[in-house]
């Protein structure tokens, strides 16, 4: 029997990455898309690049797109780029609906022309619901996105809907909440904290500026995460899945983890600056994933403390390993 093929759309990204272990290890054969830049950023996926084909192509290029589809043939494919960054979607508005939102629309279109039996599996976040309507939310809670990013996304999920219900395609959506890794990039909040706290404890530091701590989140573990979205292309009719853990928590809770697994006390240390304070803020994110829990046999294996444990870990030994 020949291997199944996926193709991942921002493979060099934290989920690119796991998810791209994972389906090495179920025996897929793996293609990552990538912008051809400058200077290719290729960390994440170092230890696993001769076991996957990367093929050149951009999301904001429609006819990349068709080529891609067409060079890999593949079974499933896995949209995980956007311009994911909060903060940056204020500042780059346009670029991130061209990237977020209408790369969803055009990878579509280049499915339905080169292959509309490929089945399709669409990043969509948590944002979306922004400034929530009911908590815990789920499948069926009302979006009202409080970014630039939300928006995006928005479209992007409201796109895969509409042409999973126009074209008959296999297209799925996992409304994702907040999920991290040692893989995560510095500038989200919990990597900043985490790397924040390596620092002061190895005397690289001595402060750590951050915004609003009481901001709360859904945070799991990305490797569980990408789990889901495989899984919900294993099933027999598409569908949009909630995947979050079911338990929030604040910024401050994940500083105090952080800062107590070092033996720091957090408050000789931190420093609030409100430019770190977003212009519409999201307040309170808890997700309800029982839909996956039920359909997909889906739970979350990492609790949130061993996470935050895992990512001190991994800063530390990378700060030592720098010096």
């Amino acid at each position: 029997m020949s291997k199944k093929k996926a193709l991942i759309t921002g493979i060099t990204g934290q989920d690119g990455s796991y998810l791209a272990e994972f389906l090495i290890n179920k025996g897929y054969e793996v293609f990552g898309l990538v912008r051809r830049t400058s200077i290719l950023n290729f960390e994440r996926i170092t230890h696993i690049q001769d076991r996957i084909i990367l093929i050149s192509g951009d999301l904001l290029d429609q006819n990349s797109l068709i080529n891609a589809i067409k060079e890999s043939n593949p079974d499933e494919i896995y949209n995980l780029a956007s311009q994911s960054f909060v903060p940056t979607s204020w500042k780059q508005p346009v670029f991130t609906g061209e990237a977020t939102a209408l790369g969803v629309a055009r990878m579509l279109e280049a499915i339905k022309v080169v292959n509309p039996k490929i089945k399709f599996y669409q990043a969509s976040s948590s944002e979306m619901f922004g400034k929530v309507r009911e908590v815990p939310q789920t499948e069926k809670t009302e979006f009202y996105p409080r970014s630039p990013y939300g928006v995006a996304k928005l479209y992007g999920h409201w796109i895969t809907v509409n042409y999973r219900e126009s074209y008959n395609m296999f297209c799925c959506s996992g409304i994702l909440f907040n999920h991290e890794s040692p893989r995560r990039g510095l500038e989200f909040v919990t990597r900043k904290i985490t790397n924040g706290a390596a620092k002061i404890k190895l005397g690289l530091s001595n402060e750590l500026r951050l915004g609003n701590l009481e901001a709360k989140r859904d945070w799991g573990f990305a490797g569980d995460y990408v789990r889901a979205m495989w899984l919900m292309l294993q099933q027999d009719e598409p569908d949009d899945y909630v995947i979050a853990t079911g338990i929030t928590h604040s910024v401050k809770d994940l500083v105090q983890i952080a800062f107590d697994y070092l033996n720091l006390n957090w408050e000789d240390y931190v420093v609030i600056d409100p430019k770190f304070v977003r212009p519409a803020e999201v307040d309170l994110l808890l997700g309800d994933s029982t839909k996956a829990r039920k359909k997909l046999g889906w739970k979350p294996e990492v609790n949130f403390k061993d996470l935050i444990k895992m990512m001190v870990d991994n800063d530390l030994e990378k700060l030592k390993n720098s010096r």
